[in-house]
């Protein structure tokens, strides 16, 4: 079934989608500043700091296919209200133990969050990718992402007006005299994010009711069947799974260049309460894309090519962050975050379109691909022990646009040659 995006009805399902995708955006990125966050008020080392990313986002490859299962019995739209409540659940477990200062239910708090995020990307991204022409796809992403994104460029800033001086805070703890002195001025800094969290948990549950008392239409997706699929198992479509590669590619360079930015700026002695904000000035460069993408796709240039010249983008400041350093190299970095913004638009409904009624499924693989967040940027704390930073940034940048520009040629390829796709 589909809904006319540009009917009033439809407009409303979209703005209830929109609001979705600010909390999927404000969860997600407030894992930079926390990686920061936790390095200093646990006194961690980085690998141990970016554990913060790899629990939050390898929870999409243990949940993502069985919340396909649950939201074919829930359905898509009472599987948006079960995941909120499942995050608030998250948000309030991380608070629990943020109080009692122990690191592993922290950890464990994120993968609750990581999990209701896994279900609510799952139902949400089929909603926006069905509501209208294969062709414009990327274009309702892009109006979802920017929502996505002005949340995760606002997350790092009221994180950063919640916990201050952070700089100060260690070196405080480094010239502490007693060990117990130490854990007394950092239980009162990780202390600062209890509240803020009991409210996010709240809030969540706030907008879990909204949705549940909503009108949002309950999509069925047995219309949409254009290629022949199997009804049940796993779906063997090729491009389906050049895709789920493609997204785990593109979210694992995604979460280098947003979540990755401050201990890269670090590692030029760049002072911490500066690096603590440069989340922000990727997620910033992220909206400036989609913004260009809803312009170009699809009356000045396809969503294929597109994705294509932006693979080319992220290559060359790649290299550009490698040639120079301080300031420069880390303003570089920011600017992938233009070149990521239309890649998951673009990738996400070339694979998952002629699915029929396998699309959740499909959908459920295709977040399972966002664990790449999880592997890659571990890849880079881990090399950088052995080779300069800089070098394993770029080389890690140019191994994922690369693999993704071939998706862009592969999927170029496709709609020229199928012309019912190429209409749709």
């Amino acid at each position: 079934m589909h809904y006319n995006s540009n009917s009033d009805y439809g407009w409303k399902s979209l703005a209830i989608v929109g609001i979705l995708f600010f909390v999927i955006g404000f969860f997600t990125w407030l894992n930079g500043p926390l990686i920061t966050f936790v390095k200093v008020g646990f006194s961690l080392n980085d690998i141990n700091a970016f554990l913060i990313p790899m629990v939050f986002y390898i929870s999409y490859l243990a949940f993502a296919l069985p919340s396909s299962w649950v939201l074919k019995r829930t359905g898509l739209k009472n599987g948006l209200s079960i995941a909120l409540i499942v995050m608030a659940v998250g948000a309030l477990i991380f608070g629990q133990f943020i109080h009692l200062r122990w690191y592993p239910g922290i950890l464990f708090g994120l993968f609750i969050i990581g999990m209701g995020l896994s279900c609510l990307q799952t139902a949400v991204n089929p909603y926006v990718s069905i509501l209208g022409p294969i062709e414009k796809g990327a274009q309702r992403i892009a109006l979802m992402g920017i929502c996505n994104k002005i949340a995760g460029a606002c997350a790092p800033i009221l994180f950063g007006l919640v916990v201050t001086n952070i700089g100060v805070i260690e070196e405080n703890t480094k010239n502490a005299v007693t060990l117990e002195a130490k854990e007394q001025i950092l239980h009162a800094f990780t202390h600062t994010v209890y509240y803020p969290y009991i409210g996010m948990a709240f809030i969540l549950l706030c907008v879990a009711y909204g949705i549940y008392r909503s009108k949002l239409p309950e999509i069925n997706n047995d219309g949409d069947n254009n290629e022949t699929t199997e009804k049940r198992g796993l779906p063997t479509s090729p491009r389906l799974w050049f895709g789920v590669f493609c997204i785990f590619v593109y979210v694992g360079v995604e979460v280098l260049a947003g979540d990755a930015i401050g201990t890269y700026g670090s590692d030029f002695h760049l002072p911490i309460d500066q690096t603590k904000y440069f989340t922000t000035f990727t997620l910033i460069a992220m909206l400036a894309g989609y913004i260009s993408g809803i312009i170009m796709i699809p009356k000045i240039i396809s969503q294929e090519l597109y994705l294509i010249l932006s693979t080319i983008l992220g290559i060359v400041l790649a290299i550009a962050a490698w040639c120079t350093t301080g300031h420069t190299s880390v303003l570089c970095v920011a600017l992938l975050g233009f070149a990521n913004s239309m890649m998951w638009p673009a990738i996400f409904p070339i694979a998952i379109h002629g699915l029929g009624k396998q699309t959740v499924s499909g959908s459920a693989l295709m977040i399972m691909g966002i664990c790449g967040g999880a592997i890659i940027p571990q890849f880079f704390v881990h090399l950088k022990e052995i080779f300069h930073f800089q070098t394993v940034f770029t080389g890690l940048a140019i191994f994922c646009y690369g693999c993704i520009m071939l998706f862009g040629i592969y999927g170029h390829m496709i709609l020229k040659k199928d012309p019912i796709l190429k209409k749709e």
